[in-house]
Parts: C-alpha cells; structure tokens; sequence
C-alpha cells in the first residue's frame, strides 16, 4: 500500500508533458501582442487583427518565426500601416483556439472589429503575406471599401507564345461558371484545360468562395474554362474524381488532373489560372539556346523529328504539372541533335541543362525507350538546381521535392554571402560531374546556403548550428526529419569538396550517424498522429470490415469477462461448502 501511495505522489506523464510545453511557451519569443482567453476579444474588437495560432514546439512554427517578426517590423514601421498583429500559444490556450477553428499550426486568421473574416491558406512566403495583408489593410485615413464596390483589378496580358497543345473549343466564351454533372463532366473536359470546384451547397466555405469564383470566372474569359459540380447532387462523380473535402479544386489539362492547394482569394486563384494557361513549352531555335541557358538555372529542351507529334504531346502533359517552373523549350532542329550527339536511332530526347552550363546537359532522357510513367519522375527528380540559396519561396520546392533528395546546408555569416556561395557552387558542380562519371550515388544532392542572420534560430533548432563567423554544414534528410554533421572520419563536416564529398559518401554507404531533428516530445506526438491518421484512413477505405474487427473485439472482451466469472463460481460454492463442514443444519 505504502509503494501505491509512493506512485500517487508523483507528477503524471501528462502533467509533465504539460510542464515542458508552458515551459517552451515561456521562451518562445514573441514579436507582436500575445492574446489569452481574457482579453482575446477585448483587443480585437477594434481594426483589422491578423492573428497567428502556434504552438512553441512545432517545427513549422518555429520556420516561421523570422518571417512572422519580419512582417511585424514591416508593417509596424509605417505611420498608418492599417492591421495590427497578435499572436496566441495553443499549447496554453487550447479552448480558445479551438473555439477560433484552429486546425493546425501555424494558423492565420484575419479579423475585422471583433468578427472573423477568413484564414491565409496561401503559401507563407513574406512577400505573398505582405500582398495579402496590403490587399486588405485599412488606413485610419482611408475609410473601408465596401465588398460590393470593389471592382475587378486589371492585370498585365500574359505574353502570347506558342501553344503546342490548343484547346479543341474557345475557352470560356462566356465567363460564366459551368454547372457540371455525370453527363456533362467528359465532354467539357474534352473542350480544353479547365478549373473545377467541387462542392457541397451547405459548406460555409463553398458559400464563401463562390462570389469569387463567379469573378475568376469572368476574368478567364476566352482564357480558360471556369466550372463547378454539386456534390450533394453528383455523389458518384465527385467519389470518381477523389473529393474528399469541401471545397476542393482541381485543376485538369493534357488528360492530366492537378490538386489546387494555394490560397483562394481573388488574387491568388487569378495569379495561379494565369500562369496555368500559359502555354507549357515554346519553340526555340539552336541560335538561341545559349542565351535561354544563360537566363535560366535550370531549363528541358525536347528535341524531336517533326514527325513525331506524339513526345510532344506526351511532355506537355507531363510538364503541365510544373506550372512553367522549370520552362520546356521544344525544337526540330538538326544542328541541336548534331551539337548534343543524339543518336540517328532516337525520334526524340528531352535535355536538362542546369547552372546555366551552356556546354552540355545534365543528363538526357529518351522517351521511346522508357515507360510510359518514367517521364513524369524524370522531370520532377531534375527540376532543381545542383545550387541554389535556400529562401522561403525556394523552401518548399527543395526541402520537400517529390523524388526527396539529400540537401546540403550551410550557414553563412554575416559578410560571406559571396564566398560561401562561390565555395557551394563550386562543391555542386564537382559533385555533379563525380556523378555524371558514375562515382555517386542515384539519389540527389541539391547543395544549398542559408543566412544565418535570418535563419539562425531556425538553423539551431532544427540542426544544432550555433551562430559563429565560420560557416558550419550539415546534410539534411528532411522526409525523414534527420540529419548529418560529420563526415566519413567523424569529424565536422568542412565547407570543402574533400569534406561534403567523405560526409555524402559515408551516408550512402550506410556508415553516417544520423541525428534527428525533432526533440524525443516532437518525435513521440507525430508518431501517434500518422497512427490516427493511418487508422482514420483505414476506417474510411474499410467501414464494413472496421465494424466487424470493433464487434469481434468487443465479443472476445465480453466472453473474457463471461468465462472469469463463471470460473470463480465453482471456488465460492466450495468455500460455501467448507465453511458448513464443521455445521449441524
């Protein structure tokens, strides 16, 4: 008894994992006001809000922790910036952000005198931030426009270049919304590349967006084909096309279907169907190339025989995924097939060029002697640059790339930017030439450097850098969230080719000590998370099977139960018995 009460009196696993989360809520630095439940609406209820929802201990937040105190500093800095920032911690306030709909973090809300207006769903990029935020202030010297009044902004023409793949019908000939059902779903599509929202009539968010959408829809006129399907009313359609949410949106062209996860205000949805409808690959000649290359860090050149209209279209399919970013240049030119040693044998071979190297490609692919699914992997896995510096709008597109490669990181100090960029630079292309040789590895490198003014905390957090004046390197494995700083002799990885080559070649022999990223608390909470996550979507794939194995369990507990009972029944009775042995009744 004594040992249970021992127990009793010590501090739960939950009461310490809510000690360590309030203590990394008191240190976590904050740049703008800090809201609770007490005086959340009070400080709202005046002006334009944009609150951030974090939670100290996630990695995302702590990403965006410089960007958050840049776009603070930068509009605070103005006379009349018309928005005021605050923040709330999660882990303290979990009932309010709960009752503000936070569904993860970081969250941005935006509200206007006390009422809620929306969340920033769009990329968290500073400069996309400081447009949304400039889009909707509301100086004290400029009175509120009303939603009504205003009216649709005109943007530049996009260049015309040349389509490769036309739309069989005039685009949008209306600007009007196009209800789609069952009936009317294939043949639209067939008319050419269009966007299409599938919703449900009682969403809030599908309400909300729909004035919108009927904008989008009259600003792509002859652009692009703007249309919805109720799925209330087309249920087997909407399962056909993988609609999971409300709304959702998709983007279809080449036979090709693209989820749409970007912001969905006006600006963001027309900025995205602009660059959408511009034409995937143009036309170059074999004068031109040197200059393209020169202008690029990474450009596909298809070259193919006239006769052969089939890649071209098999590309612009694939390529349509990569909204232009890598360009595809596209040409018949027999002077480029000389100049890049194309075999006679080949109809057709897609080229990447990178680091505006104008001598020879990369790598080069030939469609005709590949699976058809091996172009699509082909293009992503060489969309980026063997360098580059690591920003938040190239972020996402490195650290988390579809073919997942290996990312190089070093801080650079203040006043190295140029040295140290010369030095990965250098690193890269030595790299890239060691694997051209087939002395690598088959997995990318993409060699990066950071600020470490701007990222350093970051940096600390994620790999342990401490600010210093000399660079420091790390290898980051970011899907799997570990990383490397030491190389195959176990000491610090050196800004040398020598020193990432011997850490690069220790990792991909398998001898390399990974280091993890998180912290054992992070690490604990994302693993029960894809545990839920992996049980919810096994419900939703298998609701028959899921109720059966529940009923089965439920049973086995139950005649578990059943079976201990009826088994201590025999020993009471032979007590009974016992106990009037020595009785005369």
């Amino acid at each position: 008894m004594k040992i249970f009460q021992s127990l009793s009196q010590l501090p739960s696993p939950l009461s310490i994992i809510a000690a360590t989360l309030a203590l990394q809520a008191a240190a976590a630095p904050v740049a703008s006001k800090v809201l609770t439940p007490q005086n959340f609406k009070e400080t709202i209820a005046e002006g334009l809000w944009f609150v951030e929802h974090f939670s100290p201990y996630c990695g995302h937040c702590r990403h965006f922790e410089s960007t958050w105190n840049e776009l603070v500093g930068h509009f605070e800095s103005k006379a009349d910036p018309g928005v005021h920032f605050a923040q709330v911690d999660c882990t303290v306030n979990g009932d309010l952000c709960t009752e503000n709909g936070v569904s993860g973090y970081p969250q941005m809300n935006l509200y206007r005198n006390g009422g809620f207006l929306e969340t920033y769903h769009a990329d968290r990029a500073y400069d996309l931030l400081v447009n949304y935020l400039a889009a909707h202030a509301e100086p004290k010297g400029i009175p509120a426009p009303a939603i009504d009044s205003i009216e649709e902004e005109a943007l530049p023409t996009p260049v015309d270049h040349l389509v490769v793949q036309t739309p069989r019908a005039e685009a949008n000939p209306s600007g009007e919304v196009v209800s789609l059902d069952v009936q009317t779903f294939d043949s639209f599509l067939s008319q050419g590349p269009a966007f299409i929202k599938f919703f449900a009539p009682w969403c809030g968010h599908c309400k909300k967006l729909a004035p919108t959408w009927t904008r989008l829809a009259r600003h792509m006129q002859r652009k692009m084909n703007i249309a919805e399907v109720n799925c209330d009313e087309n249920k087997a359609l909407c399962t056909s096309q993988g609609v999971t949410a409300f709304p959702i949106l998709f983007y279809y062209a080449h036979d090709a279907k693209t989820d749409y996860s970007g912001g969905r205000s006006y600006d963001q949805l027309v900025a995205f169907t602009e660059r959408a409808s511009n034409p995937t690959m143009k036309v170059i000649e074999a004068p031109e190339l040197e200059q393209v290359v020169r202008d690029n860090s990474v450009l596909y050149l298809l070259l193919h025989n006239p006769s052969d209209s089939q890649v071209v279209d098999d590309v612009a399919k694939e390529s349509q995924l990569l909204f232009g970013s890598p360009p595809v240049y596209v040409s018949t030119s027999s002077e480029l097939f000389a100049k890049h040693n194309i075999p006679s044998t080949s109809s057709s071979a897609l080229l990447v060029f990178k680091d505006n190297d104008t001598k020879d490609p990369v790598t080069v692919f030939y469609p005709s002697s590949q699976p058809p699914d091996a172009l699509k992997t082909w293009l992503f896995d060489n969309r980026l640059p063997t360098s580059l510096e690591l920003t938040r709008d190239a972020f996402q597109q490195v650290m988390n790339a579809p073919h997942k490669p290996l990312v190089v990181i070093v801080s650079t100090p203040n006043g190295m930017h140029d040295s140290v960029a010369e030095q990965v630079n250098d690193i890269g292309k030595k790299w890239r030439l060691r694997t051209s040789q087939g002395r690598g590895a088959n997995r990318d490198v993409v060699f990066t450097w950071m600020d470490a003014d701007q990222w350093g905390k970051w940096m600390k957090s994620m790999y342990g850098i401490q600010a210093g004046t000399e660079p420091e390197v790390v290898v980051a494995d970011h899907g799997r969230l570990v990383y490397y700083d030491k190389d195959g002799t176990g000491k610090p990885i050196q800004l040398t080719s020598t020193g990432v080559t011997s850490a690069l070649e220790a990792i991909f022999s398998g001898t390399a000590r990974a280091k993890h990223s998180e912290n054992f608390l992070e690490r604990t909470v994302r693993y029960f998370n894809s545990v839920l996550v992996g049980l919810e979507g096994s419900i939703a794939a298998h609701p028959y099977m899921t109720v059966l194995v529940i009923a089965a369990f439920v049973a086995a507990i139950f005649m578990a139960i059943r079976r201990l009972l009826s088994d201590d029944v025999p020993d009471w009775q032979t007590e009974q018995r016992s106990a009037k042995g020595g009785r005369l009744d």
